[in-house]
C-alpha cells in the first residue's frame, strides 16, 4: 500500500473505526472513505454494492457493527444476529465483487466457546457451547470469520480476521442501557462522585452529552421522587460477583495491529487473535475506576445479574510472531479514556 491506496473504513464513527481513521491518518494516508449509517446503509445489499461500485475501495477496513454490553446483548438478541450478519455479508461479498485486495474484518473473543482453555488460542473456535448472554452477536462474528476463510480458501483473496479482546478508548459508548463493562464503569463512578458533592448540574449535563439515566441508576444517585439530590444515599451498584477475569486492549493498540496486518503483503491472511495478555477480576478494574474518579462511597455487588463468562484471556502468540505487540499500558489507557470521558461529561 502506498499513502494515496483508495481505503474504506466501515464504522468510521464508531469507537473502532474512529481509531483505525486516526491511525491511517497518522500514518500518512489520504484517500480515506468513510461514510456515515445515514449516508450508507450496510445492512441494505443494493446500497453497499453501489458503494463499492462507484468508490472502488481497493482495502477495506470492517469496524461497523451492532454492538453492546451484556444487558443490550441479552435483552436484543434478534437484531444483533440479524444486522451483523447482514452488514458483515454485503461488505465482504462486495469487497470480492469489485476485487478488493485486502480486507480485515473485525470481530470479538465473544466468538470462543465460554469454558475455552485459557489463554484462548484461535483453534479453540467451535469447540464448545458459546456463552448465553451474547450468543447471537458471537454467532454472526463466527459466521464472518468462517465466511473471511471461505472466500480465501476458494477465491485467494487475503481476508484477515481480528478478535480483539474486550476493548476500551475513546468514543467508546456510555449509554448505561447498551455499553460494554469498562464505559458503564466509568459513567457510574463518575456519576456517583458528582452526586456525593450534591453537583446536580453535572450529572444533568453528563446526561445531556451520553443519554438519559435510567430510572434505578438516578435512584442509586440518590435522587428522591420529588427530584431532588440526597448525597447521604449515593451508592454504586455493579453487576454480579466481580470475580469474571477480563482482559482489556486500548483501541489505538488495535488500530495499530489493523495497520500491521495490512502491511504484510506477502503473509496469507488468517484468524488473529488482538489482546496484551494480561487479565484482571472485574471487581480488580472496578477498584482502579474508582480510585480515578475519585469516588468514597458504598459499591453493592448484585449476585442476581449474570456474570458472563468466567474468563476470557486471548493467546497472542500468532499476533507476537506476526510482528506486532500492543504498547499502552492499561494505567494509561484507562487515564486516557477516563480524562476523555470527564471532559466530554462536563460539556
Amino acid at each position: 500500500m502506498d499513502e494515496t491506496t483508495r481505503i474504506f473504513v466501515a464504522g468510521r464513527r464508531g469507537m473502532v473505526g474512529s481509531a483505525c481513521w486516526r491511525a491511517l491518518h497518522r500514518a500518512g494516508f489520504t484517500n480515506l472513505l468513510g461514510p456515515t449509517s445515514a449516508e450508507l446503509d450496510l445492512t441494505r445489499q443494493a446500497e453497499v454494492e453501489a458503494f463499492f461500485r462507484h468508490t472502488q475501495p481497493q482495502v477495506v477496513i470492517l469496524a461497523a457493527a451492532r454492538v453492546g454490553g451484556i444487558l443490550a446483548n441479552a435483552t436484543s438478541p434478534a437484531p444483533f444476529l440479524r444486522d451483523n450478519l447482514a452488514i458483515q455479508t454485503n461488505v465482504i461479498h462486495a469487497a470480492w465483487q469489485n476485487s478488493v485486495t485486502t480486507l480485515v474484518f473485525l470481530g470479538s473473543s465473544c466468538i470462543y466457546p465460554k469454558f475455552a482453555p485459557q489463554p484462548i488460542r484461535e483453534d479453540a473456535l467451535l469447540t464448545g457451547p458459546l456463552e448465553p448472554t451474547n450468543e447471537a452477536y458471537a454467532l454472526a462474528k463466527i459466521a464472518g470469520v468462517r465466511l473471511c476463510h471461505f472466500y480465501n480458501r476458494q477465491y485467494q483473496t487475503r481476508f484477515w480476521q481480528l478478535m480483539p479482546t474486550n476493548l476500551y478508548g475513546e468514543s467508546d459508548s456510555f449509554d448505561l442501557e447498551t455499553c460494554h463493562v469498562l464505559p458503564a464503569l466509568m459513567r457510574k463512578f463518575h456519576l456517583a462522585a458528582l452526586a456525593k458533592k450534591g453537583d446536580a448540574a453535572g450529572i444533568a449535563r453528563d446526561a445531556a452529552r451520553f443519554g438519559p439515566l435510567p430510572r434505578d441508576i438516578r435512584e442509586n444517585l440518590g435522587f428522591q421522587p420529588d427530584g431532588a439530590l440526597d448525597p447521604s444515599r449515593t451508592k454504586v451498584v455493579l453487576w454480579g460477583t466481580g470475580t469474571p477475569r477480563r482482559e482489556f486492549l486500548h483501541v489505538d493498540d488495535l488500530a495499530g495491529a489493523v495497520l500491521h496486518v495490512l502491511s504484510l503483503a506477502d503473509v496469507p491472511a488468517d484468524l488473529v487473535n488482538v489482546g496484551c495478555g494480561q487479565d484482571m477480576t472485574i471487581a480488580e478494574l472496578a477498584r482502579m475506576v474508582r480510585r480515578m474518579s475519585g469516588y468514597d462511597g458504598e459499591i453493592v455487588w448484585d449476585a442476581s445479574k449474570p456474570d458472563g463468562t468466567p474468563r476470557k484471556l486471548l493467546d497472542t502468540s500468532r499476533l507476537t510472531a506476526l510482528g506486532f505487540t500492543p504498547s499502552i499500558s492499561l494505567d494509561d489507557g484507562l487515564r486516557r479514556a477516563y480524562d476523555w470521558y470527564r471532559r466530554e461529561s462536563a460539556g
